[in-house]
Order: C-alpha cells, then sequence, then structure tokens
C-alpha cells in the first residue's frame, strides 16, 4: 500500500508555480529521501501532505484515504520532526515529550509508558529532568525527535535533523531513524547532506521548480547520469599545460582539473578510462604518486540534474 500517494498536485503563490503537477508515491516501510535546491518546493510538498497549505489542483492521500485540514484520525498517526527546534524552554525533557505525546494520547498511564520508552530510545535518560538551555546542540537535536516520534507515528516527516550536530550526534540520530524503520515507521526525510541520504533512504527523489526531476535508488539514480567516474591522481613533478589539453580530448573525458598536486579527472561511464588516463600520463613522462578511482556520488547526480548555480 501507498502510505503517501501525491497526484498531479499544483499549489501556486500569485504569479509563482510551486508545485507543478507534483507526484510522489511511498511504500509501507520506506525510508524516503526527498532532494532539491534551496526554493525547489519541497516544503510546500509537505505542507501540502500535512493539509497546512491548500493545493489548486490534484488529489493526496495518506494510509489510501484523502487527506484533507480536519482529517484528525490521520493527522494522530503522523509525526513531524521540523528543522527548526520545537521544544520549549521552561519544560524539562520529560515534560516536553510527555506534553507534545498528550496531544495525541488521553490516558496518563498509556503516556506515562510512552515517554519513558520515547526518553530510552533517544538516549536521554540522564537528562530527563534538565531543561533544554541545559543540553548540547545534539542532545536538543534528540529531544525534538523525541517529541515528534513520542506518540508512535506510522509516518514521520523528519526535515534536516541532523543539521549543525557532531557526528557522533549524526550518527545516533541515523541509526534511530532505520530503527524506527525496522520498526514499522515510514520515514519521508529531507537532508542537504547527501552521505545521509545514501546510507539511509530506499529511495530518492529529486525535485526543483516544483517538478520532480528523478527518483529511484541511489545507484539507479547514479547509473542515470553522463557522469561515469573521478579519477584523482597525486603528481610527483610538473604537468605541462599541453598535457592537460591531450587529457581533454581523450574519450570519454568530461573534466579535468589540476589543484597543487592533485590532478582530477571526471569521465562518462566506460571500462577503460583509468586505463587510458594513466597511460596519457606514463607517456607524457609524468611521475605518478597515490591514485584512486571514484565512482559518480550523489552528489554528482544532484549538481547535475539540478545545475551548479547559486541558490538563495
Amino acid at each position: 500500500m501507498d502510505i503517501v500517494s501525491v497526484t498531479g498536485v499544483v499549489k501556486r503563490y500569485d504569479d509563482l508555480l510551486a508545485l507543478d503537477h507534483f507526484d510522489l508515491h511511498i511504500k509501507q516501510g520506506e525510508i524516503f529521501g526527498l532532494l532539491g535546491p534551496n526554493g525547489s518546493g519541497k516544503t510546500t510538498a509537505i505542507n501540502c501532505m500535512l493539509s497546512l497549505l491548500n493545493f489548486d489542483r490534484g488529489s493526496i492521500a495518506l494510509f489510501d484515504e484523502a487527506m484533507s485540514a480536519t482529517r484528525y484520525d490521520l493527522k494522530r498517526r503522523i509525526g513531524v520532526v521540523p528543522q527548526q527546534m520545537a521544544v520549549f524552554d521552561t519544560l524539562t525533557v520529560r515534560e516536553n515529550i510527555d506534553y507534545f505525546c498528550s496531544l495525541y494520547v488521553n490516558d496518563c498511564a498509556t503516556r506515562r509508558t510512552m515517554v519513558e520508552e520515547t526518553i530510552e530510545f533517544v538516549d536521554l535518560g540522564e537528562f530527563a529532568k534538565f531543561r533544554p538551555k541545559k543540553l548540547s546542540g545534539g542532545l536538543v537535536r534528540r529531544l525534538n525527535i523525541a517529541c515528534g516520534i513520542a506518540h508512535r507515528p506510522e509516518l514521520i516527516f523528519f526535515d534536516e535533523p541532523t543539521v549543525a550536530v557532531d557526528p557522533q550526534s549524526r550518527n545516533a540520530i541515523l541509526a534511530g531513524i532505520e530503527r524506527l524503520r525496522d520498526e514499522g515507521a515510514t520515514v519521508v526525510y529531507t537532508s542537504h547532506y547527501m552521505e545521509e541520504i545514501e546510507q539511509i533512504c530506499d529511495r530518492v527523489m529529486i525535485m526543483d521548480h516544483g517538478r520532480v526531476l528523478a527518483q529511484g535508488t541511489c545507484d539507479e539514480l547514479k547509473r542515470g547520469i553522463k557522469t561515469g567516474e573521478r579519477i584523482v591522481v597525486e603528481i610527483e613533478g610538473e604537468l605541462p599545460a599541453r598535457e592537460l589539453d591531450r587529457l581533454r580530448v581523450l574519450p570519454h573525458v568530461l573534466s579535468v582539473a589540476l589543484e597543487g598536486r592533485l590532478l582530477s579527472v571526471v569521465c562518462e561511464a566506460s571500462g577503460h578510462n583509468l586505463t587510458d588516463v594513466l597511460a596519457a600520463l606514463r607517456a607524457a613522462g609524468v611521475p605518478l604518486g597515490r591514485i584512486t578511482c571514484a565512482p559518480p556520488t550523489l552528489n554528482d547526480v544532484f549538481l547535475e540534474i539540478t545545475g551548479r548555480e547559486l541558490r538563495d
């Protein structure tokens, strides 16, 4: 079953077309990465799914039922972890989680158990009596997550949950999201950290200007772009400019750049790129040091599909 089904949604802000016949389908139990540059329409799409915004055309169904602003029964099955911290500074960790859980769960005994299980889940037990201002940035992020998942939602939206946290906290947050998926939740995940998307997402969509540009698994997206691999060679001596020009005209070479002693050659997919590049360098008598060859990354996919110009 599609937990999320968005079909042909159009959303306008006066003359701005924010969503242009936007489609999105997410299966139960997926971690789905929603990617796009700033202003691409990600937030608008999510707000339409949550019925926080009206839209002009199309349909949205969650849990195979039509979503609307008054479908509180569906909203109780949804959790939202926003990028901006949504906690109360005057409440302790336990009190914050209990407050947000109480918006969905009335029974005190049931809620008490859920709050304690959530505190254990995000590993905040020793900080349960602390107020947010006494916590580190990573701990506040985990509290923010706890407040969004304490009522055991089946569908959870995470918006940049690892912004400005240390690597240890980031790893803990990502592991927690995977645990939520393993326990049956469906996750919609937005982030500008491509390595996170590659690590945890089952499928990925890249959107821009309110339209879907590409979607699939990370491997499928990588196979769908022109970039095949990046060869980096440490140059031990001098590399004349004419040799750079000879590399640029090799078959399948897309770009050549020399920064200090590191030569970077980006190629299309081909089985002979490394052999061709090294043969050209050795024929020129260039002393070589360390050599690495890496396949394309999700970041390469993102830039090739959405462009490299700066966004506001």
